[in-house]
C-alpha cells in the first residue's frame, strides 16, 4: 500500500517522498486510519518496522500547523536517545508546516529546551522525568494537551518510570486520545493499557516477542570476556570488511575495556556509549555512527533502543542480556527497514541459561556460529570465574530451592583446608 492511500495531506506525502518512503509497512497501513479517526490505540511491533511513523504522521496531521502557544502532543519515550530520534523524525515529516517540535531530555542543562518554548510550541517529545521538571518550574501549560503517546512502553516500565508517567497523567486534560506503543505486551504493560486508554483498538503486526524476520541469529561459546574479545578483533580483522557493527555489552566497565581494545587495534572508527559518557558524546557518537564516521559502536541496553541506522549489517552482544526482551530489542538494530541483518551472540558458561530463555521467548535455537577461528582462548581469571560459579549457582537455585550450589561447597571445603591449618 501506498502512502496516498492513507489519506494524509500533501504536505506529509511530500515529506515523506523527500525521506526516500514509497510503501507504507504492514505498523503504518493498520496504525494510520485509526488514529487519524481520533481512536486511542495499542501498537504491538519490533522496532525496525515503521513504528515511529506510525503514530507521528497521524499526529502531525492533526495538529495540521502552529497554534497558540501551548503544546496540543506530547510524545514520551524512555531515553534520551530514543527522544532524539523521534524529534529527528517528527522535524522531518513536519518539513512543510510550520508546526513547532521541542525535544526536552536529561543529561543537559534545561534552559535552552525551556528558551525553545517560549514563543509557543506543539508538540513535545520527551522522557518523563524532564517533562516533569520543566512543568514543575512553570514553563508547560497542559490544558491544550488533547494527544499523548507512551512509546516504548515496556521499556519505560523496566526502567522505573510509571510514578512519573502516573504523575503527568494527573496534570494533563482527561478528555484525549492516547496511543501506547510496544514491541512486547506482558501482563504489567496490558495492565498500563488498562489503565492509560479507553477502548483502544489493537493492532499487533507480528507475534508478540518475535524476532525481526530479516535477522540470521547466530550463537557462539567462548569461555570468558578477553576470549570473547580476541574473537570479536578477529571477525573486525578478517570478516567485517566494510559493513556497519553494533556490539552490545551488559555493564558499561565491558563496553569501555571493549573500546580500548578494538581502538587501539584498529582504524576503522570505534566510538562506545553508556552513562559515564556525557549526552553530548552520546548523540555525537550516534550522528556519527548514523553517518558512516563511525564503523563500530559499543552500547550497553541503556542506548538499545535510541539507534535507528538501517545500514546496520551486524549487531554482536558480548554479554548476553538477562532480560530476553532486550535480546530482542537489541538485534533490532538490525535488519531495519526490511533489510537483510545478522546477529551474534557469544555466550560463556554462566550466560547458557540467559540464551535458554531468549530461546524459549523467541520459539527457535539460534544457529552456531559457521566461521569458527582457531582462537587462543585465555585462561578465565579467578575473580570472573568466582562470578559465573556465583551466577551458575544462582540460576540453578531458582530451578531447586535445596540447590547449595558449587560456589558454596568450595567455599566451606576451603574453610576447611583453612582450620585445619
Amino acid at each position: 500500500m501506498r502512502f496516498d492511500d492513507l489519506k494524509l495531506t500533501r504536505q506529509f506525502l511530500n515529506a515523506i517522498e523527500d525521506a526516500g518512503y514509497e510503501n507504507a509497512t504492514p505498523i503504518q497501513q493498520k496504525a494510520i486510519p485509526p488514529l487519524r479517526a481520533g481512536q486511542d490505540v495499542i501498537g504491538i511491533a519490533q522496532t525496525g518496522t515503521g513504528k515511529t511513523a506510525a503514530f507521528l504522521l497521524p499526529l502531525l496531521q492533526t495538529l495540521k500547523y502552529a497554534q497558540g502557544e501551548a503544546p496540543r502532543g506530547l510524545v514520551l519515550a524512555p531515553t534520551k536517545e530514543l527522544v532524539v530520534q523521534i524529534h529527528q523524525e517528527a522535524l522531518k515529516f513536519a518539513s512543510y508546516t510550520d508546526l513547532r517540535i521541542v525535544a526536552f531530555y536529561g543529561g543537559v542543562g534545561p534552559k535552552k529546551q525551556i528558551e525553545e518554548i517560549a514563543d509557543g510550541v506543539d508538540l513535545i517529545v520527551s522522557t518523563p522525568g524532564r517533562f516533569l521538571e520543566i512543568y514543575s518550574r512553570g514553563h508547560v501549560e497542559t490544558k491544550k494537551l488533547k494527544h499523548i503517546v507512551l512509546d516504548e512502553a515496556d521499556r519505560m516500565m523496566d526502567m522505573g518510570f510509571m510514578p512519573q508517567i502516573r504523575q503527568i497523567q494527573e496534570v494533563i486534560p482527561t478528555k484525549r486520545q492516547n496511543i501506547l506503543f510496544s514491541a512486547t505486551f506482558p501482563p504489567r504493560v496490558e495492565r498500563l493499557a488498562e489503565e492509560f486508554l479507553l477502548w483502544p483498538t489493537r493492532i499487533e503486526v507480528t507475534p508478540e516477542s518475535t524476532p525481526v524476520s530479516t535477522v540470521t541469529q547466530y550463537k557462539l561459546s567462548l569461555p570468558n570476556l578477553r576470549t570473547k574479545i580476541a574473537f570479536i578483533e578477529w571477525y573486525v580483522r578478517e570478516q567485517l570488511g566494510d559493513d556497519r557493527l553494533l556490539i552490545f555489552t551488559r555493564r558499561k566497565e565491558e563496553a569501555e575495556n571493549l573500546f580500548k581494545f578494538l581502538d587501539r587495534s584498529f582504524d576503522k572508527g570505534v566510538r562506545a556509549v553508556h552513562s559515564n559518557k556525557g549526552q553530548n558524546a552520546r548523540i555525537n557518537a550516534m550522528q556519527d555512527f548514523r553517518t558512516g564516521a563511525v564503523q563500530i559502536l559499543i552500547a550497553t541496553d541503556v542506548a538499545s533502543r535510541g539507534i535507528d541506522v538501517p545500514e546496520t549489517q551486524w549487531v554482536i552482544n558480548a554479554s548476553v542480556p538477562r532480560d530476553p526482551h532486550d535480546y530482542i530489542h537489541r538485534i533490532g538494530r538490525t535488519g531495519r527497514a526490511f533489510r537483510e541483518g545478522s546477529a551474534l551472540t557469544l555466550v560463556d558458561p554462566a550466560e547458557k541459561f540467559a540464551l535458554e530463555r531468549i530461546e524459549s521467548l523467541t520459539g527457535e535455537s539460534l544457529l552456531d556460529f559457521p566461521a569458527v577461528p582457531e582462537l587462543e582462548t585465555f585462561e578465565t581469571p579467578r575473580r570472573e570465574k568466582q562470578n559465573q560459579a556465583r551466577e551458575i549457582d544462582r540460576e540453578l537455585k531458582k530451578r531447586d530451592p535445596n540447590y547449595q550450589g558449587a560456589f558454596h561447597e568450595k567455599k566451606r571445603k576451603s574453610g576447611k583446608r583453612s582450620r585445619r591449618k
